[in-house]
């Protein structure tokens, strides 16, 4: 150990210039500098504090009176590793992999998504164009480089039974392989503290694909409503299929909630994001599905709750044969605990944010295996 917490001390005294092979990456030495107000393994970490100091930054609060072990520019750093953790979850990585991710990114970055590094080494990882890990446009994305990094780390054989910093040098084939140790504790605690703000977590995530034929629409009796959307035919995604127009006999907040629901069409999907800012750079300002109908009825002036799981919950429940332009609908899961929502546009079409990678879209409800349909006007 205290040859490692050596090595340690000479990383926090220069640049690290990191050398390896393919999956080669480099921090830079201004994230280096940012960091040397510590030196050696952060271990005496009070997640308690981590967890409310997360969540002040997280709930908006300026940098200025937030204090985290580890972390000099919190109002950065803390976002970044929310992309990180929501990346994770919903490519279904555990816990574990999360945490790998973390510390990967606080030892290369500080978390910071640089627009510089050693030779070519950009973002949150230092990942490198001439290395196979995208342009310098994608690795600058936060959620793509936290994606293809987790996409590196499955593919290591083993890598769950290897110990935090086996796993990142694995990926990552740095030159001081024993550097990502120090930051185990604090990235554990920044994953829990994030996790928990998210409106759930585990098998329990509202991206997964239809369970098309699995499971008996129990609430709904069999009933399906009197046009499926089939004559549209092929819906390209993100666009408003042609001759569709809101039903003139929509209720006018129905009418709103899809009006602003329409605009955020071809943004992309990210889960656990609030859709405040689809079109915006955050990617957590994006939409997944029950941030969707929550803002397009918040600027209806109606409130919905933030998750799947209790907007099954609002308004009043109705028959899919008797859907109106504004009902959320709901499938994959079970009619008590369904993991999607979206909403009836008329005309036998749903706007939805489907899942990772798929954009807001319309799609024909003869696609949608209906568990429950509720009416919240």
């Amino acid at each position: 150990m205290k040859a490692v917490a050596a090595g340690i001390g000479v990383v926090f005294l220069s640049p690290l210039l990191l050398a390896g092979t393919a999956m080669m990456m480099a921090s830079s030495a201004d994230a280096v500098q940012t960091s040397g107000s510590f030196s050696g393994c952060l271990t005496d970490i009070n997640s308690g504090e981590v967890a409310k100091q997360v969540t002040k930054i997280l709930d908006g609060a300026s940098g200025k009176d937030i204090h985290i072990e580890g972390l000099d520019l919190p109002a950065e750093q803390v976002p970044n590793a929310q992309t990180i953790v929501a990346s994770g979850i919903s490519l279904d990585v555990p816990k574990k992999g999360q945490i790998i991710a973390l510390a990967t990114a606080m030892q290369e970055s500080r978390l910071r998504n640089l627009n510089y590094g050693d030779l070519d080494s950009l973002g949150l990882f230092q990942q490198r164009p001439s290395q196979g890990w995208g342009t310098a446009q994608q690795i600058r994305d936060p959620v793509y480089a936290s994606e293809r990094f987790y996409k590196a780390l499955l593919k290591v054989d083993g890598w769950q039974q290897m110990t935090v910093t086996q796993a990142a040098q694995a990926v990552q084939a740095s030159g001081f392989p024993d550097a990502y140790a120090q930051w185990e504790d604090l990235s554990t605690a920044l994953q829990e503290a994030i996790a928990k703000t998210f409106p759930s977590t585990g098998k329990d995530k509202d991206d997964k694909e239809p369970k098309q034929g699995k499971e008996p629409a129990t609430s709904t009796t069999g009933c399906a409503p009197s046009k499926d959307g089939s004559g549209f035919g092929r819906i390209p995604e993100g666009s408003v299929p042609k001759g569709y127009k809101i039903p003139k006999d929509a209720d006018p907040k129905a009418r709103k909630a899809l009006d602003w629901a329409m605009h955020q069409l071809g943004t992309q999907y990210q889960w656990g994001g609030s859709c405040t800012d689809a079109h915006g750079p955050d990617p957590m300002g994006r939409c997944d599905c029950s941030s969707l109908m929550q803002q397009a009825y918040a600027h209806a002036g109606i409130t919905l709750t933030r998750t799947t799981y209790t907007q099954v919950n609002e308004g009043k429940p109705v028959s899919p044969s008797q859907l109106q332009p504004g009902d959320l609908i709901f499938s994959r899961g079970t009619a008590s605990r369904p993991e999607h929502v979206g909403m009836y546009m008329g005309e036998g079409l749903v706007i939805e944010a489907p899942r990772t990678s798929k954009p807001v879209r319309i799609t024909p409800i003869k696609d949608w295996d209906i568990l429950a349909a509720r009416r919240v006007i």
